[in-house]
């Protein structure tokens, strides 16, 4: 397992309990909270690979729903397959500094195997249609003047930038529409350069790690060269938005340790970054 995949499965469980329904929306399982009789607009998040699962996903759409502005769905695009937790005290322990390296190393070679072959379950075609069915559905059954936002944590941060590609846009009421209306990836996985970020039509939010080493930082400057270089050529790029998180160890976003300053202010400015986005965008 090479490290990228190594910093997917590590990280902090995080304590509360969840008050949204699961149910079934467009075809999927999801987690809805939130505003449902008057919303200012719908945030779809896309988690980690951990999914539904992890107490700490759900608590994160909880987070966004608190104003009572948003509704909030949190489908498992996963389909009832994310990454098992079984091993969770190896993998996501309550303080990882106090876990020993030769307990960590002995948990991920037992899960090596079972990982990689998830990985051969969720291919990037099928995972891309999954995603991209669910928006089609949902932007065809939304209000004209209701706006959609989408984060994307680490695994799904691909596929929130990849809605607001323009080849995903649909025909609706006789108009090309994007999916969604504005986008935040944080630490996005995963990403295919320059196809991933090149035609974009959305507005999109950036959040990197400085000791990301799953999401390496240098991925920031890419980005932002791919998007220079369009520019440059008199193409219309939407407004890009890049923070940087310190010290960002990957999956600051949703699992890093609350009792840990550093990393609690990076749980906590992350949560901001979406909302403020949404907030300007949505």
């Amino acid at each position: 397992m090479d490290s990228s995949c190594t910093e997917c499965i590590k990280g902090t469980i995080h304590k509360g309990q969840p008050l949204g329904k699961e149910e079934m929306i467009h075809g999927l399982n999801t987690y809805v909270i939130g505003n449902r009789t008057n919303p200012r607009g719908i945030i779809v998040m896309y988690s980690d690979i951990f999914s539904l699962p992890l107490p700490n996903n759900k608590l994160i759409a909880d987070a966004y729903a608190k104003s009572g502005e948003w509704l909030v769905y949190f489908p498992d695009f996963f389909k009832g397959d994310p990454v098992p937790l079984r091993n969770v005290n190896t993998l996501v322990p309550v303080d990882a500094a106090k876990q020993s390296k030769f307990s960590l190393y002995t948990g991920l070679l037992a899960f090596m195997p079972p990982f990689l072959l998830w990985m051969t379950r969720h291919k990037e075609g099928p995972t891309n249609k999954v995603c991209m069915d669910f928006l089609q559905a949902l932007r065809r059954a939304t209000p004209k003047e209701q706006k959609i936002g989408m984060v994307g944590f680490c695994w799904g941060g691909k596929y929130a930038i990849r809605a607001g590609l323009e080849s995903n846009m649909i025909e609706k009421a006789g108009q090309k529409v994007p999916l969604v209306d504005a986008v935040v990836a944080l630490h996005p996985s995963h990403l295919t350069l320059p196809d991933d970020v090149e035609h974009l039509v959305v507005p999109v939010s950036y959040g990197w790690g400085v000791e990301d080493s799953a999401v390496k930082f240098e991925q920031k400057s890419k980005v932002e060269q791919i998007h220079a270089a369009a520019k440059s050529k008199g193409r219309k790029v939407p407004e890009m938005e890049h923070q940087v998180y310190r010290p960002g160890r990957h999956g600051f976003a949703v699992r890093g340790n609350p009792d840990n300053p550093e990393e609690r202010a990076c749980l906590e400015n992350s949560q901001k970054q979406v909302l403020s986005w949404f907030d300007r965008w949505i």
